[in-house]
């Protein structure tokens, strides 16, 4: 089955949203939901950040992302260009985004944002604009820590942002302001990873079921018990990275959403689903402190790529 593509992400403007998630779900609290002849065990609707990604209208232009574990977590995303021609993801054929050398989004654009946070957690002047496309799309960025790359921040929005305010914007709302967890400081620095992922090729689902695990980022629309109309959303790594089905994950991203009546197949059936992809690329502090050495030498801090590296 395939749905109508959207030109542009089917959301309400200055609407964001965050979907991430760390490790496994713990299944011994759950609810059990019958699907059909299958039944479907999703995580318990008391979890904290499985309600932590209720998206509301008027939330000042952004969604935090949230776990899929019982702890805290979200998960970055980005915006969609329509303009930029070739560059656009919009411009390939039936919703393909595997060509690499097309891909917008760039190891550079994580770099800006460690950029932007190092400079504030450090006082310093905030970098100058980076020389990478400044094409507006959709977009996330999410912070994780540690070996296990634990989900430590992820908010992002849907209404294309010019990257260059987009990526700084969403550097320090992710990194500071993310309600499930305390602002990063300066000690965390070298154990984070920073992605940043960018939002294309929207398109309208036939139904809860048409779309692709891995293959697709899903957004619902539902009505919620007290008849409040609700979002959610998870990016296209999650439900592989959980191991989830299509019926887990849609049951889990319901939960996330903030919906605590059981679920059922009738349920399932009235959600609105809007699939999109994502272009996604993460590198770690490690990595970014190569990339700039030259600030950094002889023990001494610098302002990192402020002044040299983008003029």
């Amino acid at each position: 089955r395939m749905g109508k593509r959207r030109c542009v992400p089917p959301l309400e403007p200055k609407l964001a949203a965050g979907c991430c998630g760390v490790k496994k779900p713990k299944l011994s609290g759950s609810g059990t939901h019958s699907h059909g002849n299958q039944t479907t065990t999703v995580p318990s609707s008391s979890s904290g950040p499985l309600q932590n990604h209720q998206h509301t209208d008027g939330n000042n232009g952004r969604e935090n992302g949230s776990d899929l574990t019982l702890g805290p977590g979200n998960s970055p995303i980005t915006r969609m260009n329509p303009t930029s021609g070739a560059l656009s993801p919009l411009s390939r054929p039936n919703g393909t985004a595997n060509s690499t050398k097309n891909l917008v989004v760039t190891a550079e654009m994580c770099c800006y944002c460690f950029d932007v946070l190092y400079c504030h957690l450090y006082g310093f002047p905030q970098p100058r604009l980076p020389r990478f496309t400044n094409d507006p799309y959709p977009l996330f960025v999410t912070w994780k820590t540690g070996r296990d790359k634990r989900l430590r921040g992820c908010i992002g929005t849907f209404s294309a942002m010019n990257l260059h305010s987009g990526l700084r914007e969403y550097t320090l709302t992710s990194a500071l302001k993310d309600s499930r967890f305390p602002p990063l400081t300066r000690e965390e620095l070298p154990k984070l990873f920073c992605s940043v992922s960018l939002l294309t090729n929207f398109e309208d689902a036939s139904d809860y079921l048409d779309w692709e695990v891995g293959i697709h980022g899903i957004r619902i629309e539902f009505i919620n018990e007290k008849g409040v109309k609700r979002t959610a959303t998870y990016l296209p790594e999650v439900a592989k990275e959980q191991d989830w089905d299509q019926i887990q994950t849609i049951d889990s991203l319901l939960r996330k959403g903030g919906f605590k009546a059981p679920i059922t197949n009738d349920f399932r059936k009235t959600i609105k689903l809007t699939r999109y992809r994502s272009e996604k690329v993460t590198i770690s502090y490690a990595e970014y402190m190569a990339s700039r050495q030259h600030c950094f030498q002889n023990g001494t801090l610098h302002a990192p790529p402020l002044y040299n590296h983008y003029s």
